[in-house]
């Protein structure tokens, strides 16, 4: 395959959510983007927020994240078809806006999300899913959970730099597949129900 990276497919988000007014977001948004991938995929995937998926010109985009996601995660040797992608906020933010407040007021998705779709394994990219995953752990931070596995609704969750941070510092880019790695053995394993 010479070029590994695609645009996933965006999955629709539920009737009475595409047009969710629970925050500021809903001002500046172009749409709610409830998760793209497959959505029936066992292992789920959350990034903070949804990044360009078109240009200026409205041509389909591969923004830096979802390319330096999808290279880690040929790397650790996992297809992206077996992937399901969701965010903890549904609207891509372009200007500044309060993040707790559209945090708490999303929460509710991603739960919604989380009980409909009853994932395996859960993976997080970066310390602002940490922190909201976690609000009252006090060191919910990559670099403290890495390397091991937390519960979040009954679900085993594990956690990696965000896929901006190792674009920026390619010395990550190592630690990321590793991380990435071990996320698929622990997939396998829960899916052997050898965990």
């Amino acid at each position: 395959m010479n070029h590994p990276y695609v645009i996933l497919p965006e999955e629709q988000a539920p009737a009475g959510v595409e047009h969710c007014e629970k925050c500021e977001l809903s001002k500046q948004r172009t749409r709610v983007i409830w998760g793209e991938g497959n959505p029936q995929a066992s292992l789920m995937l959350i990034l903070d927020n949804p990044g360009a998926r078109e240009d200026r010109q409205g041509n389909p985009f591969l923004c830096g994240t979802r390319e330096t996601l999808q290279r880690g995660l040929r790397e650790a040797g996992i297809d992206t078809n077996e992937v399901y992608v969701s965010y903890l906020l549904k609207c891509r933010p372009v200007r500044a806006y309060n993040k707790p407040e559209a945090r708490a007021a999303c929460s509710s998705h991603l739960h919604l999300q989380l009980l409909t779709k009853r994932p395996l394994v859960l993976f997080g990219f970066g310390n602002v899913v940490a922190e909201a995953v976690f609000p009252g752990m006090e060191s919910a931070s990559v670099k403290e959970l890495r390397g091991g596995w937390q519960e979040f609704q009954g679900i085993p969750i594990g956690f990696t730099y965000h896929p901006l941070a190792v674009r920026r510092r390619p010395n990550l880019q190592r630690f990321f597949v590793e991380d990435l790695q071990a996320l698929k053995e622990k997939w396998k394993k829960i899916q052997q129900g050898t965990y």
